[in-house]
């Protein structure tokens, strides 16, 4: 994507041979790029979400693989080795909910099986890195393409023409490496010249949605309106939602999915005012070994301080934390929640859409029966 008319990616590598990202605590108010230059570096970048997004955690942790393997001992293949799965394991332990992540590690893993040499094990990895990175940009392009049908078919239906969308959490770009996807279908749209208009959630307690999804549209010159977390039921009552896009952190084979906290609710009041409800991520999300994604997938809990504090800029631009509860009140913060398939219209891949069930998802991949 463009950021002021140049393009971007959310990580990559650098002319100097380092690995660069774009820090996303920094965002909306400052555009910054941090250099990762050790392990250490890229685990507190995921934990503390300099980058965050089920596809961009993957990816930065194939480079953080990289970077392992650069910096490894050498004295024998065996202690190399040995020295890989450890800081696999510590980036594994950075973030619980997205799949993507030990999807990532896992296809890393594999490779040292490759090359004779440390310098051919370095070499492998690396360009294992470039793959996933490559991978989950081109997915995230053809989710765009996939879905661009379904806001044609609405355009196509309302007098008006303008497709009101509404999306929760940040599931563009930022969350990625290129496009989104919860958001990928809505570029594609706008850039066929379709009249589309996003509702934006807050998305509390971390805000990504003022602050990165508002942000990305706003780049791409995308209309759209920022909104309180509980303002989109009412906008699903009184005609004013069309389509609902979330992107996902896991997907369990039966269609289970799980995504940033207030989905689940969002997915309540589109079925109840008969509003479609799709889900939208690349295959990497997808965790085949979990079919009861309530039961099973592991749900994040965060520092109560995000509940207790906001990050905004002051009237002297000044970027700073306020405290919005008594000094004795203590939050819990679950990171996500999972909406059952049972409420979802259906899943938007890379392979194309289908149906939230089991044998809808083992259509699209009939390899993994």
């Amino acid at each position: 994507m463009k950021i002021n008319g140049q393009p971007h990616r959310t990580i990559w590598i650098n002319e100097a041979g380092k690995l660069n990202v774009i820090n996303q605590l920094s965002l909306p108010h400052q555009f910054e790029v941090s250099t990762l230059s050790n392990v250490d570096d890229v685990c507190q970048a995921i934990s503390t979400m300099v980058v965050r997004g089920a596809g961009l955690i993957g990816a930065a942790a194939g480079y953080g693989m990289w970077i392992a393997a650069k910096q490894a001992p050498t004295d024998s293949l065996q202690s190399y080795d040995a020295y890989l799965r450890l800081q696999a394991a510590r980036l594994q332990a950075t973030r619980p909910t997205a799949s993507n992540l030990a999807w990532a590690i896992e296809r890393q893993l594999k490779k040292l099986d490759f090359g004779d040499t440390i310098a051919e094990k370095i070499a492998f990895i690396k360009a294992e890195a470039e793959a996933i990175a490559n991978e989950d940009a081109e997915f995230c392009r053809l989710i765009g393409q996939h879905g661009l049908g379904l806001i044609q078919g609405l355009a196509l239906s309302k007098p008006s023409k303008t497709v009101n969308v509404l999306t929760h959490c940040n599931a563009g770009w930022l969350a990625f490496v290129d496009f989104g996807s919860a958001l990928s279908p809505i570029y594609a749209a706008h850039d066929a010249g379709l009249d589309v208009h996003v509702w934006v959630d807050e998305t509390r307690p971390r805000n990504q949605g003022a602050g990165l999804t508002a942000w990305e549209l706003a780049c791409h010159g995308i209309p759209h309106t920022l909104i309180a977390d509980n303002a989109g039921g009412h906008l699903m009552q009184h005609g004013l939602v069309d389509i609902v896009f979330t992107g996902a952190d896991r997907v369990t084979r039966n269609g289970d999915a799980a995504n940033k906290i207030g989905t689940y609710l969002k997915a309540l009041a589109a079925q109840d005012n008969r509003i479609p409800f799709y889900v939208a991520f690349p295959s990497s999300t997808i965790d085949f070994s979990l079919n009861n994604g309530l039961s099973q997938i592991p749900i994040e809990e965060r520092s109560g301080d995000e509940v207790r504090k906001v990050v905004g800029k002051l009237d002297d631009g000044l970027i700073a934390a306020v405290q919005i509860c008594p000094d004795q009140t203590v939050a819990r913060n679950w990171g996500f929640d999972v909406t059952p398939a049972r409420l979802i219209t259906g899943l938007l891949c890379e392979r194309g859409i289908c149906a939230a069930s089991e044998s809808g998802i083992l259509g699209l991949f009939p390899e993994k029966v």
